[in-house]
């Protein structure tokens, strides 16, 4: 076992899930934490900043998509695994702040082998990572009290969260300036079905929800 455990912090709205995948890799010598979703790692975080984080892309509150992009441009030097039942390939989504993918669904022990990889090679500082290679990814929130479609946006400064109405178009990047702070933002919405997606990297048909990865099939 290493001398110093690497730090995982696991980020699932799936409980079955957050429960199988620690208990499997704290045997396999990490120190593991759980997150139920995005806010709820933010606040692990400012606890302890994890080695690796594992986030699924498709929760409740806020997203994998928002999490991983407000990490990356506050926390670059944490790397980073996106999951998700959602899509199928084996490349990181155009546009998702991570270093590296895994289909939730498939053999556990690429998850492992990705894990072993990252925390056994010389890890980058944060001046040789860039913070800024994506825009934050949310969802939509519905519409305000007069009828109009917002977003909530989580400022990747302050971390505070403020809603955003919309305007007339939801393609493309928007540009917002945080109500608390005045930093700059940019944000793109995650859309139900993203037909400009690559044919290596297109969204499974049917997939608006997760998979759930059973414990059974959590074996290496």
């Amino acid at each position: 076992m290493q001398e110093t455990r690497a730090r995982l912090l696991i980020v699932d709205d799936e409980a079955p899930i957050r429960m199988a995948l620690s208990a499997i890799l704290d045997e396999f010598g990490y120190s593991v934490r759980t997150a139920d979703d995005g806010f709820s790692a933010l606040a692990e975080m400012r606890r302890e900043i994890p080695d690796v984080i594992v986030a699924d892309l498709n929760m409740p509150r806020m997203s994998g998509f928002e999490l991983l992009s407000v990490v990356r441009r506050r926390f670059p030097a944490i790397q980073a695994i996106a999951m998700s039942a959602a899509f199928s390939g084996d490349g990181v989504p155009p546009g998702v702040a991570a270093d590296a993918f895994y289909e939730k669904g498939t053999h556990p022990g690429l998850l492992f082998r990705i894990l072993k990889a990252m925390t056994q090679s010389p890890r980058l500082s944060s001046s040789d990572r860039p913070n800024s290679m994506a825009p934050i990814w949310i969802p939509r929130n519905g519409h305000d009290p007069a009828g109009e479609p917002y977003v909530m946006v989580t400022c990747t400064e302050c971390l505070r969260t403020f809603p955003q109405v919309l305007g007339k178009g939801l393609d493309g990047i928007h540009q917002a300036d945080c109500v608390y702070c005045s930093s700059p933002i940019e944000y793109a919405i995650v859309q139900p079905q993203d037909s400009a997606l690559p044919q290596a990297f297109q969204r499974k048909p049917g997939a608006g929800a997760p998979t759930s990865l059973g414990v059974p099939n959590l074996c290496f």
